[in-house]
């Protein structure tokens, strides 16, 4: 058997390389162990996992699934149910600003709401019946005298009729039948008229002023907005319209006319300078600013 001798100085040697080694080996592990600390976005996965587990099973564990109403429901029910907060805000805001879910299906309109969650809730959504359906057809449902009696506010052909029986006789609103003279009427006769208020009751007076007098009902459809179904109502008695004489009246009195712009007044009076008398309508009728139509519904206010 043959001994190996080793030396005292190589059996230094060979304990300080072993220990050279070992705490070699030691620092690239802890700079290992340091490396993977610092990477981010390992770290930043880490949590957003963590958290989200913790977010979602607690979540899980709180909702609850039950009738509610979305019109009359508070913030404790809506959050029960799983809505976020920002989401229970805004159900308080459309409600605060007049809005009503009519139907079930008008929860679908709630901002950020899933088509998840929504089909979860579906089956949950209860609307009283005074919110799904309008004043008029609630009057309707739970008291049917109020629209079998004439006395009461009906309607018919478009035009409401007010309660007659709480006015006096003069306040009353006229029935189907029933006429205004509207060359004569003043504004409380006038308001009589179903649709028509103290707006409308004041431009017909102004415009018949404008015009010298009405002619035809029809003339009433002139005023901006004016509501036609109420024409019925009125009647033409007799009219005697005040006449513009032509002849003599400037082009600033002649353009004051409804009937009469700036250049049809410019014509009248450049006919008269050069041709002299006006006699008819149709002498003008050469001019561009007067056809037809035009002399037609100005001829009633014209005097020679």
């Amino acid at each position: 058997m043959i001994k190996t001798y080793i030396s005292k100085r190589d059996r230094e040697a060979i304990v300080a390389l072993t220990i050279i080694i070992l705490i070699g080996c030691g620092f690239l592990w802890l700079l290992g162990e340091y490396g993977k600390k610092q990477k981010p976005e390992e770290v930043v996965e880490k949590k957003c996992n963590e958290g989200k587990a913790q977010y979602y099973a607690s979540e899980q564990n709180s909702e609850e699934l039950f009738c509610f109403d979305p019109n009359t429901a508070d913030s404790t029910t809506l959050l029960k149910l799983g809505l976020r907060p920002w989401q229970v805000r805004n159900i308080y805001k459309y409600r605060s600003h007049g809005g009503i879910y009519k139907k079930p299906e008008d929860f679908a309109r709630l901002y950020g709401l899933s088509a998840h969650k929504y089909k979860q809730l579906l089956p949950y959504i209860r609307i009283a019946e005074e919110y799904s359906m309008s004043a008029a057809e609630y009057v309707k449902r739970y008291n049917p005298s109020y629209n079998n009696s004439r006395e009461n506010n009906y309607e018919k052909k478009g035009v409401v009729y007010e309660e007659k029986a709480a006015r006096p006789d003069y306040q009353r609103k006229i029935s189907i039948g029933e006429h205004i003279t509207l060359n004569t009427a003043d504004t409380t006769q006038l308001k009589r008229v179903p649709g028509i208020g103290s707006g409308y009751s004041k431009a017909i007076i102004r415009y018949g002023e404008r015009l010298g007098g009405y002619v035809s009902v029809d003339q009433l459809d002139e005023i901006e907005g004016f509501p036609t179904e109420t024409k019925q109502f009125f009647i033409i008695d007799n009219p005697t319209p005040h006449k513009l004489n032509v002849n003599t009246m400037t082009l600033s009195e002649l353009k004051r006319h409804p009937y009469i712009n700036f250049y049809q007044a410019k014509a009248i009076t450049d006919y008269r300078r050069i041709h002299g008398h006006i006699s008819s309508l149709q002498q003008l009728s050469t001019s561009p600013d007067f056809p037809e139509t035009a002399i037609k519904r100005l001829l009633p206010y014209v005097a020679y």
